[in-house]
């Protein structure tokens, strides 16, 4: 049963979206939770986006969220190299616009003639010349960063290559591996949890991905749902140690339970 349920903590490809494609209708799902006391925020290892980007998204769907409620592995990988580098340093990115955006708003200058870092995120248009870029840097010492380790994403058409794809050809093409920011890791999750002010035992995890979303909501002892409209199947999610909390087809059907209680 879905009790003392006081917070969720919300991915969105394969949860709310799938690609262009909405798995729920936020104008009705989301008053919803509001109706019965539930907070939410959103956190997601897409980092190809800017937080403006999703908030003007959902605003189009008819809901109106605040900047707080959505977290993203760009935003959480620029405050965590914020406090690690000066301020002003170069940064070699492998990503797209909403990557290289987050992290010039977050000070830091995109280049690659001496970079104190090597940021990778997924990148529609990444080259050879980019990978050769990026591990060579690497080889020479700039810290390997990995916005998120995720190897595919949902799309219509099925599983399409994601971050992780990138991560691998850097890595084998350098011989270091990467520092993951994203889920798993902690780090978005400890930041949601203390922007919700709640307790882990009261905030639910929901995500398709077992090795991100389950895996990083039960490391810093959340309870967590696993939804089947995304990457993970049925036989996946039983093979799973610890298993999920709970198990439902989609957000839908989590939403229907937990506000009917």
């Amino acid at each position: 049963m879905l009790n003392n349920i006081h917070a969720l903590i919300l991915d969105m490809d394969g949860v709310i979206w799938r690609g262009p494609q909405w798995l729920v209708k936020p104008a009705e799902l989301f008053p919803r939770l509001c109706d019965a006391g539930i907070a939410f925020t959103f956190a997601t290892n897409n980092a190809t986006r800017t937080i403006p980007y999703y908030l003007d998204k959902f605003s189009k769907s008819g809901i109106q969220l605040e900047t707080w409620q959505v977290m993203n592995s760009a935003v959480a990988t620029a405050h965590i190299l914020s406090e690690r580098l000066p301020a002003a340093s170069e940064v070699f990115v492998v990503g797209e616009w909403g990557l290289e955006s987050t992290l010039v708003e977050t000070g830091f200058r995109i280049g690659s003639k001496d970079p104190k870092a090597v940021v990778c995120g997924m990148d529609r248009q990444v080259t050879y010349d980019k990978i050769k870029t990026a591990a060579g840097l690497v080889r020479n010492g700039a810290a390997f960063i990995g916005t998120n380790p995720d190897k595919s994403f949902p799309t219509p058409e099925g599983l399409a290559p994601g971050a992780g794809a990138i991560l691998a050809a850097i890595e084998a093409a350098s011989g270091v591996s990467p520092e993951i920011i994203g889920k798993p890791q902690p780090g978005m999750f400890l930041q949601l949890l203390k922007i919700l002010d709640n307790r882990p035992e009261n905030v639910l995890v929901v995500g398709d991905r077992l090795e991100t979303d389950i895996a990083g909501g039960q490391a810093v002892g959340c309870r967590t749902a696993a939804l089947l409209s995304g990457v993970s199947t049925s036989e996946m999610i039983e093979s799973w140690r610890p298993q999920p909390d709970y198990i439902f087809p989609d957000l839908n059907a989590l939403v229907e339970e937990l506000v009917a209680k």
